[in-house]
């Protein structure tokens, strides 16, 4: 029997980098984003690429808490993933005493609240089946904080909080959870900025790392990874 693994926001970025790397060796798929005609197209693309592999999807925006109970109902009806990774977020640039009124709840409930509810949904059957991955896509925003950054941060520092406390929740139960860090990253969050891309990391060598932490043995945990670009953050 394969096995799965969930991508939240999987048709950008690192969350597609994810699903080709754990496509390639042999998951069936399961993710969201807020665009259909995007989710469609990834599909295509992997089940193209990937003989035998299925992905699923269905369209949901995780600032609705409404949305993340429907898709997480969804998938429960189908599978209990072996892997989740709660890689979907949002970043508006900003500083907290003067960003736009809505910014900080947008981006507290995608960044934050979705993982939450998300998370709680499976985290039972894992429990009961002693085994499953849970992957946090946080940001070396959560460790420092930054001027024009101040919410993402703030939603940052918290999905850390979250994810220390959910690993020694359900480390007896033999569930691994693993806080990811990334720098920098060439993806949509970047479009349209003066730096030279080979200034940013690749979305690709964050897949690699969650792979490489995904395959320890039963015995160990990387509990965080911090990954940067060779130059520093940019």
């Amino acid at each position: 029997m394969s096995k799965s693994i969930l991508v939240t926001g999987g048709t950008k970025g690192i969350g597609r980098a994810i699903i080709f790397k754990f496509a390639e060796a042999g998951f069936d798929i399961y993710t969201c984003s807020r665009n259909e005609s995007e989710l469609q197209q990834l599909k295509e693309e992997v089940e193209g690429t990937f003989s035998g592999i299925k992905l699923r999807y269905q369209q949901a925006n995780f600032s609705n808490m409404e949305e993340v109970a429907r898709f997480a109902d969804w998938v429960k009806s189908q599978t209990i993933p072996d892997v989740l990774v709660n890689n979907a977020g949002v970043f508006l640039p900003g500083s907290i005493h003067n960003e736009p009124e809505g910014n900080f709840e947008l981006m507290m409930h995608t960044n934050l609240f979705s993982v939450y509810h998300l998370t709680r949904a499976f985290t039972q059957e894992m429990m009961e089946r002693k085994s499953g991955h849970i992957f946090s896509m946080g940001s070396i925003a959560g460790l420092t904080a930054y001027a024009n950054g101040g919410t993402y941060a703030i939603s940052k520092w918290a999905l850390l909080g979250f994810t220390k406390c959910l690993r020694q929740e359900l480390m007896e139960y033999g569930i691994k959870v693993t806080s990811v860090m990334p720098g920098a990253t060439l993806t949509a969050s970047w479009e349209g900025v003066d730096i030279p891309e080979e200034r940013f990391m690749k979305a690709s060598d964050v897949a690699e790392a969650v792979w490489s932490a995904y395959n320890l043995s039963p015995q160990s945990v990387v509990e965080e990874i911090v990954i940067r670009p060779q130059l520093g953050d940019i």
